[in-house]
């Protein structure tokens, strides 16, 4: 970053750290119902009430960043995670773990992602100089959390327990909380006048439509969470742990996270012009994991794959959380991001549950193929679509008051 200053450092260790403890939470909860004789289904079913309420309440959450003091809103989101992972780290050292509570637990911390997400996107502007450098280097940061999280979570349990991880994970949002209360932030922009909550939810959805580069990359990612992105995980996950063992998964999954960083790493040097077209261009290498899979490719070309898909979806990702950082007016940034997040997830599930079906009747290798087809598709459709290819790259975000505040 050209400046690494003492308020990006905080966000720095608060996303490094809830990143830890977010990686490190699937293996716990697998881990710790499994030994209770929940079995995978529940493993699933806590999941998805995780994933539910965060979908469905992102939105929401991106009003209420607007309305409110977003730091506030983040740092509450983090205390009530600290208090929620500290309860079920209680459960699992007293033995007493009961299923429908974990659920609920699953679905208050959902709840709390919602609230706390929308608020990445605006806060960012705020501590740093540099708004491409500094999403590189969080992406880069998050890359290598997601090498080190299941891998520290699987020592904990080792040498603790299963309720020794969740009483980390509640530390890792402690951590967070503590960072973002440090924070010196450039006021936000607010509304002019305070309206209604509906009337702020219709205003994000207008200024979201009016947006073609918005709505047409999130259209097209709605269309890969259903073809590519969601059938991804299972398929490759079942034909290279069938064909290879779960070492040589695991190994290859550590290879796609040492390429999302050096996909970070490029993404901090270069500065193209149009940075959509230049992130939709190296999309067009995410096809190629798939593909390899599909035709039975040997393991260290797989692993090439995993590789090159994993360098350029942070690629894309720097470019695309850089334009709407900086394209996008303060005072509608967080409702405006929380609509594009609930777009690109709302898919997800429809994806990895058609996985098994279609693989059932076409075969997991089609089923891949056509996804690498249409993750080629869907970057050229982007690259066709004037609004998108030519957004021009902007120098810094767009600027609001300059005065500090703090608390």
């Amino acid at each position: 970053m050209r400046r690494w200053n003492r308020d990006f450092t905080l966000f720095f260790v608060a996303r490094a750290a809830a990143r830890l403890g977010d990686m490190m939470l699937p293996v716990a909860l697998a881990a710790g119902l499994i030994r209770y004789g929940y079995g995978v289904g529940a493993v699933g079913g806590a999941m998805a009430a995780f994933s539910a309420c965060f979908a469905g309440f992102v939105i929401f959450g991106g009003v209420i960043a607007d309305r409110f003091d977003t730091r506030a809103v983040m740092v509450a989101a983090d205390l009530t995670r600290v208090v929620t992972q500290s309860s079920v780290a209680v459960m699992f050292f007293a033995g007493h773990v009961v299923f429908w509570q974990i659920c609920l637990v699953g679905a208050v911390n959902g709840l709390c992602a919602a609230l706390f997400q929308p608020g990445i996107a605006s806060t960012i502007p705020r501590i740093a100089t540099d708004v491409q450098s500094a999403n590189s280097v969080i992406r880069v940061a998050e890359s290598m959390m997601g090498v080190a999280g299941p891998a520290f979570a699987g020592l904990l349990i080792g040498v603790t327990s299963v309720g020794g991880v969740f009483a980390v994970h509640a530390a890792t949002y402690l951590t967070s909380a503590l960072c973002l209360l440090g924070l010196r932030l450039r006021r936000g922009e607010r509304p002019a006048k305070r309206t209604r909550f509906r009337a702020d939810l219709v205003e994000g959805w207008r200024e979201f439509r009016a947006r073609g580069w918005v709505w047409g990359v999130i259209l097209v990612w709605m269309v890969l969470m259903i073809t590519t992105f969601g059938p991804l995980t299972p398929l490759v996950a079942t034909e290279i742990i069938t064909t290879h063992g779960d070492t040589a998964y695991g190994l290859i999954n550590s290879i796609g996270g040492a390429g999302m960083a050096v996909g970070g790493l490029v993404a901090m040097r270069l500065r193209p012009r149009h940075p959509l077209r230049a992130g939709a261009i190296a999309m067009l290498g995410y096809g190629l994991l798939p593909a390899m899979v599909a035709v039975g490719a040997p393991i260290w070309l797989v692993g090439l794959g995993f590789a090159v898909t994993g360098g350029v979806q942070t690629f894309w990702s720097v470019m695309w959380a850089t334009s709407i950082q900086t394209q996008i007016p303060g005072s509608i940034l967080n409702r405006i991001h929380a609509y594009e997040v609930a777009g690109s997830l709302a898919m997800m599930p429809v994806g990895q549950a058609l996985a098994g079906p279609a693989a059932g009747a076409l075969g997991a290798e089609p089923v891949l193929l056509i996804g690498a087809v249409a993750a080629v598709a869907g970057m050229a459709a982007l690259l066709l679509a004037p609004p998108v290819r030519d957004l021009g790259r902007a120098d810094g975000p767009v600027r609001e008051e300059s005065t500090l505040v703090r608390g």
